[in-house]
């Protein structure tokens, strides 16, 4: 029977800010080594013989994969969904997929980490043969200390290659944790399964025709030619109801069982657990980018791109980007979700932005802004072009410093060199494209009353957003 790996790449990863932001989850970041966490988990995927994988992700990330599978020679087809309706919702419509619908899935998190191969072989091996005989299978993480962070599985009784599920836990304070781990009857729940299309399909009618009722309507789904793009449609994915896979199925279905899996997983939910993931040094440090430090223990540090110094201090995060800083108590570091609500309320851009922000077509660093005007150093791949577009609200001033750039205004062009500028009034309608071979680097000095990134209105993209 053949199997496809499902992966679920449509998360925020708030918790890793400010790092981990909307318009760059922690999936796609390079947290611990050179590759990103949805490359570590795909090229975990090479130990076996499945299908290719299907990536299930927020259709704004749709670039960023696809140039990550190119960066790391992999094929995959992305589900693109429009709105985010938790993991039940998701896993039905892979599991209608036509390639997917007589096969077992293997889900798997876009954002997880595991250090020991050979052990997440042999877990997957037993959970697919469980699979094989109609189980549900999830994956129970053996705990190392009394997390409060995670839900729990309390393991029943043994059967061939797993266990029977007693029940879900959810997650607990302190003192009940530790009562799991001595107990050694529970397991982190994992957020991973493998399962039968057939029956996860079957479960869920039974448990939530709601949401079967959508993700099986044959208009919900439609490949996308010449691409690997799947697009769900958001007029009917809207209307679905959200729900996880573990509330709406496995809390309830009497085929559910557990597979131990014991390999040095992390979700990297936290900086706390990045932190223990990490190789450190003597004084179990972890001391990324230009740092220098003094009498520090048993912290994590990292600068993308100033000197950081600390001196003193111990059982500390300190992560400093372009335009924000963060500095906490490594065992308090998950609090950060209280600082993301604030910046939520106060509408501060830092929440979803970074500085510099990536486009299919290349990215844009903003470097200065002030009352009614905003400046940003450009940067277009070669051979890429934006969209032909206007403004409502702004004027731009565009001046060229490396490279050639190519700007339309109707059906006319002129090409700016290196110190060559060109301007253009709001509600002009116009292009920008880069006919070189090398990257185009232009400064463009923005000047209006509003200055937001929605005052863009697309007529013509050859990414497929106007």
């Amino acid at each position: 029977m053949k199997i496809t790996p499902i992966i679920l790449a449509g998360g925020k990863g708030t918790r890793l800010w400010p790092l981990s932001r909307r318009a760059s989850p922690k999936q796609f970041l390079n947290l611990t080594s050179e590759l990103s966490l949805l490359q570590n988990t795909l090229l975990r995927l090479d130990t076996f013989s499945f299908e290719d994988a299907l990536i299930i992700c927020n259709i704004d990330d749709k670039f960023t994969i696809n140039e990550q599978l190119k960066q790391i020679d992999k094929k995959a087809d992305l589900v693109l969904e429009p709105v985010g309706k938790n993991t039940a919702p998701a896993i039905a419509i892979a599991a209608l997929i036509p390639r997917c619908a007589d096969g077992i899935l293997l889900v798997l998190a876009a954002d997880h980490e595991i250090k020991d191969i050979s052990k997440f072989k042999t877990s997957i091996d037993q959970a697919i043969r469980l699979a094989e005989s109609d189980s549900l299978v999830t994956f129970g993480i053996k705990p190392s200390t009394p997390h409060t962070g995670y839900g729990y599985i309390r393991k029943g009784i043994s059967i061939k290659d797993g266990f029977s599920i007693e029940s879900f836990k959810e997650k607990p304070d302190k003192e009940t944790a530790i009562e799991y781990l001595d107990s050694k009857e529970y397991l982190w729940n994992s957020g991973m399964f493998v399962l039968k299309s057939s029956i996860y399909i079957k479960e869920l009618t039974k448990f939530a025709p709601d949401i079967m009722r959508i993700c099986s309507n044959p208009n919900i789904l439609e490949r996308k030619p010449d691409t690997n793009e799947y697009l769900i449609d958001k007029d009917l994915f809207s209307s679905c109801p959200s729900n996880s896979i573990d509330y709406a199925i496995m809390e309830k279905t009497d085929v559910g069982t557990i597979v131990e899996l014991d390999a040095g997983w992390s979700d990297i939910g936290s900086w706390s657990s990045l932190w223990d993931y990490l190789e450190k040094d003597e004084n179990s440090n972890v001391l990324i980018g230009d740092t220098m430090i003094d009498n520090v223990s048993n912290s994590y540090i990292k600068s993308d791109n100033r000197l950081v110094t600390v001196v003193g201090l111990d059982d500390l995060v300190v992560v400093d980007t372009q335009d924000a800083l963060l500095i906490s108590s490594r065992h308090k570091s998950e609090d950060i979700k209280e600082i993301i609500s604030t910046l939520s309320t106060e509408e501060r851009v830092e929440k979803d932005f970074h500085r510099e922000v990536h486009r299919p077509w290349g990215k844009y660093d903003s470097i200065d802004s002030g009352d009614g005007f905003q400046v940003k150093r450009i940067t277009v791949k070669p051979k890429q072009k934006l969209s032909v577009q206007m403004h409502f609200h702004r004027a731009e001033h565009w001046v060229v410093v490396s490279g050639l750039g190519r700007v339309h205004y109707g059906e006319n062009f002129r090409d700016l060199k290196v110190n060559e500028s060109t301007y253009h009034d709001k509600e002009v309608v116009h292009a920008l494209e880069n006919p070189g071979d090398t990257p185009l680097i232009l400064i463009e000095v923005q000047v209006g009353g509003y200055l937001g990134e929605d005052d863009i209105v697309r007529y013509e993209d050859i990414y497929g957003r106007s």
